[in-house]
């Protein structure tokens, strides 16, 4: 069975009704989280959180905009690379990084790993590939965060094989089977939250795992169907299909052996 490892990769700041309506103004913190899964010695690196890359590339022009509305922090030891080195994990046997979508907070990482091939939504990909200046900022994408040979090492979920999903699963009916998981990993579209959003059902000795990426910001999003504040729309790509997605996720929330993860659920 998979195992799955969870690291936090730096935070931001937002006030607590952006997440969430009517959850006052007190300043939160969302970790920017990360996951190592592991099946028979082949690893995958689900997102990579923060690094020094995303200040570096945040601190002039359009782009200091992305960094004044969203404060970051991430203090020495904290990126996925420092960490990884201090726990003798070695960059280069991560054979794949699942991209689940394109917002600097999950892909900023992206250059520390110069031997990992990228696995993400074409849909996604094809949308923020050439975006640049003002509309890569309203995606939330960084371009100067991605690899220069990006195109050269990505792979796309569409490719994969699709499968039906457990009935356990429901009312979530298919997925992408990913490559060397032994189909105890499937790929799932979460739309909503931005183009080619992905999440991932993985199946571990304690059930099935959905890595949720952001189709929630907190447990109440979905459990309670609290919704998020409307200037949360801005950041968007359709926010019809993010309340379904919200939803589905809701009705899966009810089958005891399936756990959910959120990329940004405080530790409160």
């Amino acid at each position: 069975m998979a195992k799955i490892t969870t690291f936090k990769a730096g935070y931001c700041t937002h006030i607590a009704c952006m997440a969430m309506r009517g959850a006052g103004l007190k300043v939160c913190q969302f970790p920017a989280r990360a996951w190592l899964i592991e099946i028979d010695g082949y690893r995958w690196l689900w997102d990579t959180g923060y690094a020094d890359y995303f200040n570096q590339y945040t601190q002039t022009g359009i782009f200091k905009l992305y960094q004044k509305t969203t404060p970051v922090y991430l203090n020495k030891g904290e990126s996925l690379k420092e960490q990884f080195d201090s726990l003798g994990i070695d960059l280069a046997s991560i054979q794949n990084i699942i991209i689940s979508h394109f917002h600097g907070d999950h892909i900023a990482g992206l250059k520390d790993f110069i031997h990992s091939k990228f696995i993400c939504s074409q849909e996604g990909w094809q949308t923020v590939k050439y975006l640049r200046g003002f509309n890569a900022l309203r995606q939330g994408f960084v371009p100067d965060l991605l690899p220069i040979d990006f195109e050269k090492r990505v792979s796309f979920l569409e490719q994969f094989e699709k499968c039906e999903l457990a009935p356990e699963l429901a009312p979530f009916t298919f997925g992408y089977i990913l490559p060397h998981s032994k189909k105890q990993i499937i790929l799932v579209p979460l739309p909503g939250h931005a183009v080619g959003h992905i999440g991932a059902f993985i199946l571990t000795d304690c059930g099935w795992t959905l890595l949720a990426s952001d189709a929630a910001w907190v447990k109440a999003n979905y459990k309670e169907l609290k919704k998020p504040s409307r200037l949360a729309h801005l950041i968007m790509s359709d926010s019809k299909s993010y309340y379904q997605t919200l939803k589905q996720i809701h009705q899966l929330s009810y089958h005891p052996d399936v756990t959910i993860y959120l990329s940004h659920e405080g530790e409160e």
